[in-house]
């Protein structure tokens, strides 16, 4: 095993990475993130390869220590601070809502956190597209149990898997989607997606203004998907999911006591522009949701 490299970081704010990176980890048993003893340590791709990063949280002296092993080590830890909120700016998010503000001051040190890479945001949002939370999960781990790639360092013996590369998965066989309950109008768009991902990885951070429009000119990519993988990878606090079954429903009932449809939440949200998601984001973490009365969504059945 190769010697990890180092960084100790003093953030300008108390950073809680637990609150921080909440956002990424999808459920107990996600093979590109654990915790372990206070511990965070993550599987990532970046534009020079992978890497597995450990984080201590804040300690007294108010520093934050990192290691990290394999290709993508260096480059990690000199972007640690961004993704760890370090370029999201709140100050000008004021909400006059009581619940909103009173949500605002519970988590003052929470920030809108990036991943390291694009397309480690888009593959998994793709697969998260029009199905049940229970299928985008079985197809997301399906997809790293078969294809992900053991993470370096001690991230292998933790189980950690970073995505495939979009080299990688352009090769995968067609009759394999099917397999990790992926349907052919998903991984069409993840092919899609996989033969610019160099692009998107390279001119999205640079160009965040364009951003919507590059990733709405890809076929299978729309409002959702667009505003999922801009909040993900580039910190874009006003990325409001639009097209989501639960936002506009949960926002509603939070803030004015009944559920909305998209048309409904963009006027409700229209005050809050920039910081559009940043209300998302509060009352998803708070688990503000209207009763549930009927039976939940059933996975589709057609797939192997």
């Amino acid at each position: 095993m190769t010697e990890p490299l180092h960084r100790s970081w003093r953030p300008a704010w108390p950073c809680p990475v637990g609150q921080v990176w909440g956002t990424f980890k999808r459920g107990l048993a996600d093979p590109t993130y654990k915790v372990i003893d206070g511990r965070h340590w993550r599987a990532l791709n970046t534009p020079v390869g992978t890497t597995t990063l450990a984080v201590r949280t804040l300690d007294a002296s108010g520093v934050i220590e990192a290691e990290a092993w394999g290709d993508g080590a260096a480059w990690a830890l000199d972007d640690l601070p961004q993704m760890l909120g370090a370029s999201d700016d709140p100050s000008g998010f004021r909400p006059s809502h009581q619940l909103l503000a009173e949500l605002h001051r519970s988590r003052p040190h929470w920030r809108i956190a990036r991943t390291a890479s694009v397309w480690d945001a888009l593959a998994p949002v793709v697969i998260e597209q029009k199905v049940t939370g229970a299928e985008a999960t079985y197809g997301i781990r399906a997809l790293l149990a078969r294809y992900g790639v053991p993470a370096p360092g001690p991230g292998e013996q933790l189980g950690l898997r970073t995505f495939p590369t979009a080299d990688a998965l352009r090769r995968i066989p067609s009759w394999d989607w099917l397999k990790m309950h992926i349907d052919p109008a998903r991984s069409r768009t993840l092919l899609t997606a996989a033969r610019v991902a160099d692009t998107l990885n390279r001119v999205l951070p640079a160009e965040p203004e364009r951003a919507d429009e590059r990733l709405r000119s890809l076929p299978g990519i729309g409002i959702w998907t667009s505003a999922e993988v801009r909040a993900r990878a580039l910190g874009d606090a006003d990325a409001l999911s639009l097209g989501d079954y639960n936002v506009p429903r949960d926002i509603g009932w939070a803030l004015v006591g009944q559920p909305l449809d998209d048309a409904g939440l963009a006027e409700l949200l229209e005050p809050y522009r920039p910081h559009r998601l940043r209300v998302q984001r509060l009352i998803g973490m708070a688990g503000i949701a209207p009763p549930r009365h009927g039976p939940r969504l059933a996975p589709r059945t057609h797939l192997p």
